[in-house]
């Protein structure tokens, strides 16, 4: 099912099954396409291609731009926004508000809860959960200094609490944990616990050294 609403742009390529809501964007142009001469955001003439995979659940008023790939059982909230060269696997859930800033990889099973800021050049293994309000940082010296951004890397199986800060380039390890509210400031290992502002690395407990359950 996909609302009459729906606007897709350029070669959009849907898997089987999908529901697709009102006010859903596929395909945006990037600012380059629409800057190209005698092109209107209306009609903004080719635009590379997106693929979504099947049982895709897109809710309402989601924007996803051109030159993204998704693989199945993909299920977004509402005013969801992915940029550009976001590649994204199988079985992710991306909460309401949430935005992905593009040029990053996600991989199979992550789920990421509302309200979350990923910027470019960030990389999220599988098996990751985000909570909500959570935010990444790719610039270490915002409009100070010249600076190669770069976003965090996130380790498979990793749990990132509600509302932490990850600064830009922070390695989380295999298995790790963010606490709540931390400050990451500096790469946390594998299977460690981080918790604080900054963070104090800390033998992480018993009974939270599993991987994080499929969704």
């Amino acid at each position: 099912m996909i609302h009459e609403s729906v606007k897709m742009y350029g070669d959009t390529r849907i898997g089987k099954n999908p529901i697709i809501l009102e006010n859903v964007v596929i395909g945006y142009p990037t600012t380059a396409i629409l800057r190209r001469k005698g092109t209107m955001p209306h009609a903004p003439g080719p635009c590379p291609i997106v693929t979504i995979g099947d049982n895709a659940l897109i809710r309402s008023n989601t924007i996803i731009y051109c030159e993204v790939e998704i693989g199945n059982n993909f299920m977004s909230g509402h005013n969801v926004l992915i940029r550009e060269n976001t590649k994204i696997g199988d079985n992710v859930l991306v909460g309401t508000n949430t935005v992905i800033e593009g040029y990053t990889t996600i991989g199979n099973n992550v789920n990421i809860q509302s309200n979350v800021y990923i910027p470019m050049h960030t990389f999220i293994e599988d098996f990751v959960f985000i909570g909500p309000n959570a935010v990444m940082t790719n610039d270490k010296y915002p409009l100070r200094r010249n600076y190669e951004l770069k976003g965090p890397v996130i380790r498979k199986g990793a749990t990132i609490g509600a509302n932490a800060t990850i600064l830009p380039g922070i390695e989380i390890g295999e298995g790790a944990f963010v606490a709540a509210g931390s400050v990451v400031t500096k790469d946390v290992p594998a299977w460690k616990l981080a918790l604080g502002s900054p963070t104090r690395i800390k033998e992480m407990p018993d009974h939270l050294k599993v991987m994080n359950r499929i969704l």
